[in-house]
């Protein structure tokens, strides 16, 4: 075999070994951003159930709050109403936060209405729905922060390089975080009416 033969071997060896570590790198990169966006959605769908959970709670407690304070419907409609709007908003994260927004500033006017009926705050029903109710607010609080985490990962996977690259090429797209924008309504809502 002449030198040439063999040089052009060797370069053409290089140059598939080359291409073959950068498809390998293009794959994994691409598996980790697939992985990374199925997090999200396992991630969100625990916020979603979480959620839920909260709406399932409210009407009942809007029902045991009526039965003190008849008077009160403006306020127990607004309830109603926002949290309508929460459970129907199927956005974004941006969307949904908004949303839970309003739903909390309406909790917390329930919250106010509730301090005028000392006998609502001690009815055992009342009790019971609040507990739920305080043990959903951390269970939200706890799955959200994993999906924000999880946001976290996903945009740094979409924004840094070399990942940038194989992200752009699959229309791979940063996340939205999953935020309350007022800083008043970021709070939990206070569900000890006591």
């Amino acid at each position: 075999m002449s030198p040439l033969i063999i040089g052009l071997l060797i370069v053409g060896g290089v140059v598939f070994a080359i291409l073959l570590i950068a498809l390998l790198w293009g794959v994994g990169i691409y598996n980790k951003l697939v992985g990374l966006r199925q997090h999200l959605k396992d991630s969100w769908s625990g916020v979603d159930v979480e959620l839920k959970r909260r709406y399932d709670l409210i009407p009942n407690l809007v029902e045991t709050v009526k039965g003190y304070a008849k008077h009160e419907s403006d306020t127990l409609e607004s309830v109603i109403a926002a949290r309508n709007t929460a459970v129907a908003s199927t956005g974004s994260p941006a969307q949904q936060a908004k949303d839970e927004g309003a739903l909390i500033g309406a909790m917390r006017q329930l919250s106010v209405v509730v301090e005028r009926y000392p006998e609502l705050k001690a009815d055992s029903q009342f009790i019971n729905l609040q507990g739920e109710l305080a043990e959903t607010e951390n269970r939200i609080a706890s799955t959200r922060r994993l999906y924000n985490g999880n946001v976290r990962e996903m945009n740094n996977a979409v924004q840094t390089f070399p990942s940038n690259i194989i992200a752009g090429m699959f229309s791979f797209k940063s996340a939205e975080y999953f935020e309350i924008e007022d800083a008043a309504v970021r709070e939990a809502p206070k569900v000890s009416f006591s």
